[in-house]
């Protein structure tokens, strides 16, 4: 008499005999179709789309939102969110501009002008602080990150604005005889053809890829991300880490607020308003999940050149502002499903082993 054993059915996860997954490479590989699609379309429409120049120039607008994306990727890998990026970056664009202006010690009867690289570690160092600010109140005083960002957005944003009286600072280049000239050098100089924000963007990039790739603190990230309460049984310092994202997220906020300072050789008090939902759905158009532990700075990176790109291009073909705005829109919803999609295909999607099988949420056999 023979027994029939269990039956092994190989069921191929692709479309194909390979197993080659067509839906998985498009879901995955989204941001960098879709940025192709965009550089074809608007090379269609416009002659002036297609070209190293313009490539160049909207690249430097594009390093602005990509050095607030990745510091808001951190963020949001840790299961947080940083509504606050947009006010520091205009905070510290005016504290530049009123440090070039001449700092007044009426005590001394002294104007101060210091060099540059004084006023960028400055600012630096007020976007560390409101970072910080962050972290505490959302890792120590346990206030939702929503609720902590938001609140430090309108404080940061109103001494912005009591700083400038609602004014701007104009012609930061400074004067020679003065010594604080070189303000406009991270807006418009460029290496080997490329600008310098571009540039600082790469090296940012660069930083943090390896951070998350190569380092302890990465791997802490991801687990507290993923799943904090097991991360910290794990041994991992999460409230530490929690903190930190947030100061690196300041101080990226204040880096991009100097280089469009730079750009645009004036600083406001309103300047990076709304950029803080730019950075978000750059992070989302790039594969990352909201609720943290999943993402990677390529995604990021890809997220903040489609919606620059998108951007520049319904500008040089005449579309209204209006409809810009729509279709940045229309962009974030449509990625904001797709990482649905994708995430929830991979939770629900069974793992066969000989002929049981065994579903990742149930953590057992089916």
């Amino acid at each position: 008499m023979s027994v029939a054993g269990p039956s092994r059915t190989t069921t191929k996860p692709g479309l194909f005999s390979g197993g080659f997954d067509l839906g998985r490479l498009l879901l995955e590989g989204r941001a960098f179709f879709a940025l192709i699609i965009i550089i074809v379309v608007f090379s269609m429409l416009s002659p002036y789309y297609f070209s190293t120049a313009n490539f160049l120039t909207m690249a430097s607008h594009v390093a602005i939102f990509g050095i607030l994306a990745v510091g808001m990727l951190l963020v949001i890998l840790n299961g947080g969110i940083d509504l606050s990026v947009g006010s520091t970056l205009g905070l510290s664009g005016c504290i530049a501009g009123f440090m070039m202006q001449g700092v007044s010690l009426k005590v001394f009867g002294v104007i101060l002008f210091p060099p540059v690289w004084v006023v960028a570690v400055l600012a630096c160092c007020l976007g560390a602080l409101v970072g910080l600010v962050n972290g505490v109140l959302i890792a120590r005083f346990k206030v939702p990150a929503f609720v902590a960002t938001l609140g430090v957005m309108y404080m940061v944003r109103g001494v912005a604005l009591l700083m400038t009286n609602g004014l701007t600072y104009n012609n930061l280049g400074g004067k020679p005889e003065l010594g604080n000239t070189g303000f406009d050098w991270l807006g418009f100089n460029r290496l080997a053809g490329v600008p310098l924000g571009v540039i600082v963007l790469v090296v940012i990039a660069f930083l943090v890829s390896v951070m998350l790739n190569r380092s302890a603190f990465g791997r802490w990230l991801y687990a507290s991300g993923g799943n904090e309460r097991a991360a910290e049984l794990s041994g991992v310092p999460v409230k530490r880490v929690q903190i930190l994202v947030y100061v690196l997220s300041g101080v990226c906020a204040s880096i991009a607020g100097l280089i469009l300072s730079s750009q645009l050789t004036s600083a406001g008090p309103t300047a990076g308003t709304s950029y803080e939902l730019t950075a978000i759905a750059a992070v989302v158009i790039g594969g990352a999940a909201l609720t943290g532990g999943r993402g990677n700075i390529r995604g990021t990176l890809l997220g903040a050149f489609v919606i620059g790109f998108l951007s520049d291009g319904l500008v040089i073909i005449g579309i209204s502002s209006y409809w810009q705005t729509v279709f940045t829109g229309a962009v974030i919803v449509l990625a904001v499903l797709l990482n649905a999609i994708q995430y929830s295909r991979r939770a629900k999607k069974p793992v066969s082993t000989g002929g049981q099988t065994t579903s990742p949420q149930l953590g057992g056999k089916a």
